[in-house]
Formats: C-alpha cells, sequence, structure tokens
C-alpha cells in the first residue's frame, strides 16, 4: 500500500515518535513536511528521509501559536499543492499536582497539545476538502483515558484530543476524510527516558507485555491508518499500550 504521490505532515517530527512517524511515511513513498520549534531538529530528519531517498521540507514551528501554523500550511501549498496526510504529534509536558500547578504551566499544554491540534487540523482539512480526501491521525496518549496523578493538565489535553478526534471525524467523513487518535502508552523516548529506574520497574509492573513499547510501534499503527488499509476507519481510538490500560 504505497504512498507514493502523497504529502505527509507531521508535526514535533525532531525525535521520538514523531521521528519515526515522518520515517516510516518516507519509506513507503510520501513526501515530508517535519516540523519542530527548533529548524535544526527538524532540518535533521528532513536530513534523515533524504539519505532514503526521500523528499522532506523541514519547517521550525511552535503549533501554539496560530500566525506559525497558517505560515507553515502557505509553506506546504508553495512547496507540494496538496496535503494527504496530517499527524499531529507536537507536544510538551510540565508536570505538577494540581494544588501547585501555575497557570501558565496549564495554558501551556492545552495550548500546544490541544489547541496546536485544532489549528493544524482546521487549516488542514481546508486543503483536503479541496483535494476531495485525506487522513488525519491524533497522537493522544493511554493517560488521556485513564489519568495520572500530577499530570492533570497533560491528561486533559490528551482527552481533549480524543473528543475533538470523534468530533471532526463525523463532520469529514463524507468529505472521504478520516480522523483517528492513537493513544500510546509508555514508549522509549527521551520524555520517559528521564525516568529514573525505580519509577520505570514500578511503570513496567502495570504493563502486561511487560516492557515499554518503541517509536516504531507507532509509526507503523500511523502507517495503517494512513493507507488504503485504513480507508473505513474513523473516529477510532487505537491503544497501543501493551495492555497497560484495556
Amino acid at each position: 500500500m504505497s504512498l507514493t504521490g502523497k504529502v505527509a505532515l507531521v508535526t514535533g517530527a525532531s525525535r521520538g515518535i514523531g521521528r519515526a512517524v515522518a520515517l516510516k511515511l518516507a519509506a513507503e513513498g510520501a513526501a515530508l513536511v517535519v516540523t519542530a520549534t527548533s529548524l535544526e531538529r527538524a532540518q535533521k530528519t528532513a536530513d534523515e528521509i533524504t539519505v532514503i531517498g526521500g523528499r522532506a521540507l523541514a519547517v521550525k514551528v511552535n503549533v501554539a501559536i496560530i500566525a506559525e501554523v497558517e505560515a507553515l500550511f502557505s509553506k506546504v501549498v508553495e512547496t507540494f499543492g496538496r496535503l494527504d496526510i496530517l499527524v499531529n504529534n507536537a507536544g510538551i509536558t510540565r508536570d505538577g499536582l494540581l494544588m501547585r500547578m501555575k497557570e501558565a504551566d496549564w495554558n501551556e499544554v492545552i495550548d500546544v497539545n490541544l489547541t496546536g491540534t485544532f489549528t493544524c487540523t482546521r487549516e488542514a482539512v481546508k486543503l483536503m476538502v479541496k483535494s476531495k480526501g485525506g487522513r488525519i491521525v491524533n497522537i493522544s496518549s493511554v493517560v488521556g483515558e485513564m489519568g495520572n496523578a500530577g499530570q492533570a493538565n497533560y491528561c486533559a489535553s490528551k482527552a481533549g484530543v480524543i473528543g475533538f478526534s470523534k468530533a471532526v471525524a463525523r463532520e469529514y467523513a463524507k468529505r472521504n476524510i478520516t480522523v483517528n487518535a492513537i493513544t500510546p502508552g509508555f514508549i522509549e523516548t527521551d520524555m520517559t527516558g528521564v525516568l529514573s529506574d525505580s519509577v520505570k520497574e514500578e511503570l513496567l509492573k502495570q504493563i502486561p507485555a511487560g516492557r515499554f513499547g518503541k517509536p516504531d510501534d507507532i509509526a507503523n499503527a500511523v502507517y495503517f491508518l494512513v493507507s488504503e488499509m485504513g480507508s473505513y476507519i474513523t473516529g477510532h481510538v487505537l491503544a497501543i499500550n501493551g495492555g497497560m490500560h484495556m
């Protein structure tokens, strides 16, 4: 199920899940637009795509800033003339117990994780409606389904992504645009790499599969959903967590 001729945009593509998704879609034939808050980091992923024979455009974007998102999509149109696939992956954490959580930490997480998903999706569907089809995958989180102490802001943002995905899926199903969410469990990324060994041991006890996931576990699922194999799947929440939450 080749993606040759398709154009894909992956936000937060400089490392971890976003990087793995971008490389997977490029390997399957798609031209990529990769974003990060640092042009240098985005370009690094774009260069990796070029090395494997793909085509990629690196763009520095803070998805919480509407003007930057609008400029991003203008570059997509200018460079490729269309957009077929959007993967909303950009996300941040600002953890803390509720009573100590600052409004700035709440707002920043909501602005990036949820409002950023909204803004990118809104701009993407404008292009997808014109081309009569598209695929959107929003990266949520297992904690958006089950909650997690010390992450009220992050959990709220990721739960919001799930509801948002279902609503947009209903709005655009007849336009041949599918919208799905993926809820990764604990994946081996920079975000989990900072955890202490004792915390990791406790987390592993909660995962029936007995291991953390790999970024490629998520990338393979994204590919399935955006390919023709996933053409009749929309409004779905795909849990990839090793059985941590069922």
